[in-house]
């Protein structure tokens, strides 16, 4: 009897969804929707209107520049358009040179405005966190900690932990930095930005914050919250920055995360063990603070001797 092949499974999503062509458009389109719902609740906990509900009216944050010479009809950012497939040759070479063209300039803008922040800290979280939770409170009082000692406060200039940490950068006489990125809808920076520099592209945005930062406190927040983690860990692990502290605020929030690396990544051997050392898990905004003030006292050092090799 002729062996019979096993039968296929069904494709399922990570939350047990069947998976097909318009199921996965439909997730993609709800996790737009979704990320519109999350941003435009920050505001709301802030007593603010969300400028996608309100974009024709003056708001003390970062508006789109809508530039229609290389943009369709339908509202896609310059994000997706540059990661697109490429369409005839007569329309590549009328738009991606001047996209690289422009990317350039996002880059020479950011090194200009920035140029002074010779000692940074990056905050991340989620846009949704309101002021009565006790994350919005811990970041502000992290970054007002951090501005006193000295360090420049950068985010993402959005409402939630962004807010906060914004705040606690003024609260603390500190220069509050806001590194917007333009989105499928308006969505506006908070009021406590004092440098606030408009991205279309999220890679020259990650740049600016890797670039210009010592080092990365990551409140709870969601994939783009992770991006920014687990992209501060690769540079770390390939050597391309070092003696930067990647610091998870929340131990409740990030236990789970820890323990799948530990119990599964790091057991059947895709990480080292020393890169679980990368990581300070903190619930101690001052924890925080002295961790940050360390490694900058440390790269200092580090410096010195290099020059004095020389």
């Amino acid at each position: 009897m002729a062996n019979k092949k096993p039968r296929a499974g069904v494709a399922k999503s990570a939350a047990g969804t069947r998976m097909s062509a318009d199921r996965l458009l439909h997730a993609s389109q709800e996790a737009v929707e979704g990320l519109r719902e999350r941003t435009e609740t920050g505001h709301r906990a802030a007593g603010r209107t969300p400028p996608s509900e309100n974009s024709s009216a003056r708001t003390s944050g970062a508006h789109r520049a809508i530039d229609t010479s290389i943009r369709e009809i339908l509202p896609t950012t310059e994000d997706a358009k540059l990661l697109q497939q490429p369409g005839p040759r007569a329309d590549f070479t009328r738009s991606d040179p001047w996209r690289v063209m422009r990317i350039m300039s996002e880059f020479i803008e950011g090194f200009d405005v920035l140029a002074d922040v010779e000692k940074g800290v990056a905050l991340f979280g989620s846009a949704r966190t309101g002021p009565d939770d006790p994350q919005y409170a811990a970041a502000q009082e992290t970054a007002r900690l951090l501005a006193e000692a000295g360090f420049a406060i950068i985010t993402g200039a959005g409402p939630g932990i962004m807010e906060a940490a914004n705040k606690g950068a003024k609260l603390g006489n500190g220069r509050s930095i806001g590194c917007n990125i333009e989105l499928p809808f308006e969505q506006g920076a908070n009021p406590y930005v004092d440098t606030l520099i408009n991205f279309r592209y999220f890679f020259v945005r990650k740049t600016m914050f890797i670039k210009y930062s010592n080092a990365f406190i990551i409140f709870p927040g969601g994939f783009g919250t992770f991006d920014e983690l687990f992209e501060a860990l690769t540079l770390i692990q390939t050597g391309k920055i070092y003696q930067f502290p990647v610091i998870l605020f929340g131990r409740h929030y990030w236990a789970g995360l820890v323990r799948w690396l530990q119990s599964r990544v790091l057991s059947e051997r895709k990480i080292s063990p020393g890169d679980m050392d990368l990581m300070l898990v903190t619930d101690d905004p001052q924890e925080a603070v002295d961790a940050v003030v360390a490694a900058y006292d440390a790269q200092l050092d580090a410096a010195r001797r290099r020059m004095e090799v020389r």
